[in-house]
C-alpha cells in the first residue's frame, strides 16, 4: 500500500472509483473532466491530477488537485482546488495518508469549493479556514444599468484591452462550454466568466466563475443582467459574505461556503480553472 501521484494511464480507474463515491455522477462527468484538465497547461513541477493510494498496482483512492498558475496584482500565484475525494471502504484507514500528501507545500494556496456540511469540521482541523461564508442569487436585471456601459460575448480577434492572462482565461473557459463576457465602458473593459446551469431542474441560473472584483458585478448588474436575461438566465449565482448591496434577490448560508489554506485566499468572484469549470460546464 502505498501514495503515489496519479499519472494519466490511470485515468479510466480514477473516474470509475469516483464513480462509486459520487453515485449522483456519471462515469462520464468524471472522465470529460479529466480530459479537460489533461489538455490544458498547468504548472510545472506539481501533482498533473493528484494522488492515489495503491495497492498492488491497483487505485483504491483517489484525492484530486486542480493546479493552476494565475496573475495576480502582477504576481504569479500557484493555487490548487482540493476537488474530490475518495477511497475504498476497506482501505479508509490509510485515506489520512493521502490527505496530507495532497496539501503539503506551504508555498501554494489550497482551496475547497464544495465541502459538504458534515465534513466542514473535519476540514477546519485540516488547517483550512472559511473565506467564502455564503452565495447570493441577484436578480441582476432590475438593477439600474451602467451609462454608456456595453455587453459583448468574447471574441478573440476583439480582445483588446484585456491582458494576455484574461483573454486565454475567456478563451479556455468558452471551450469548456461557459459563456465568456467582456463589458466595455469608455476606455475600460472587464472580463467575466459564467456558467448556465439549472436549479432543481428547473430554474436556469448563471454562475459566476470569474470577474475581477465582485464590486464590478455590482456596478455592471443591470447591462450584465439584461445581456444573460436574452440567453434565458433571470438569476445570477454568485459569491459572497453577506448580502450584496443594490442587488434585488437573496443571500444565504444554507450552501456555498468555501475554504482555503496558504499564502492568498482565492478572491470572491474567482473560480476559474477549477472543478466548477472543468466538470460542471
Amino acid at each position: 500500500m502505498k501514495v503515489r501521484e496519479i499519472a494519466e494511464s490511470d485515468l479510466p480507474a480514477i473516474a470509475a472509483l469516483l464513480t462509486k463515491g459520487f453515485a449522483f455522477r456519471s462515469n462520464e462527468y468524471w472522465r470529460r473532466g479529466l480530459a479537460r484538465h489533461a489538455q490544458r497547461a498547468r504548472p510545472a513541477g506539481y501533482p498533473a491530477f493528484g494522488y492515489c493510494l495503491d495497492r498492488g498496482g491497483v487505485p483504491v483512492g483517489v484525492i484530486l488537485l486542480l493546479f493552476s498558475e494565475l496573475h495576480a496584482d502582477g504576481e504569479t500565484v500557484i493555487r490548487c482546488n482540493v476537488s474530490s475525494w475518495y477511497v475504498e471502504p476497506e482501505f479508509r484507514m490509510f485515506g489520512s495518508q493521502m490527505v496530507r500528501a495532497a496539501t503539503r507545500d506551504k508555498s501554494v494556496t489550497y482551496f475547497n469549493i464544495t465541502p459538504a456540511p458534515h465534513t466542514w469540521a473535519t476540514v477546519e482541523a485540516q488547517g483550512f479556514s472559511v473565506y467564502c461564508r455564503g452565495q447570493m442569487y441577484g436578480a441582476l436585471a432590475l438593477s439600474r444599468p451602467a451609462p454608456r456601459a456595453t455587453v459583448e460575448q468574447f471574441r478573440e480577434d476583439h480582445a483588446d484591452g484585456l491582458s494576455a492572462f484574461e483573454a486565454d482565461l475567456l478563451r479556455q473557459h468558452a471551450s469548456f462550454g461557459c459563456l465568456s463576457v467582456v463589458v466595455r465602458a469608455g476606455e475600460t473593459c472587464h472580463p467575466f466568466v459564467f456558467q448556465k446551469h439549472l436549479v432543481k431542474d428547473l430554474v436556469p441560473v448563471y454562475r459566476l466563475l470569474y470577474c475581477r472584483d465582485t464590486a464590478e458585478l455590482v456596478r455592471f448588474a443591470g447591462n450584465i443582467g439584461r445581456f444573460l436575461a436574452k440567453r434565458g438566465g433571470l438569476l445570477v449565482r454568485f459569491d459572497a459574505n453577506h448580502p450584496a448591496s443594490g442587488i434585488v434577490g437573496w443571500y444565504s448560508e444554507k450552501r456555498g461556503r468555501k475554504y482555503a489554506k496558504g499564502p492568498r485566499p482565492p478572491r470572491l468572484g474567482d473560480l476559474a480553472f477549477t472543478e466548477a469549470a472543468l466538470f460542471d460546464s
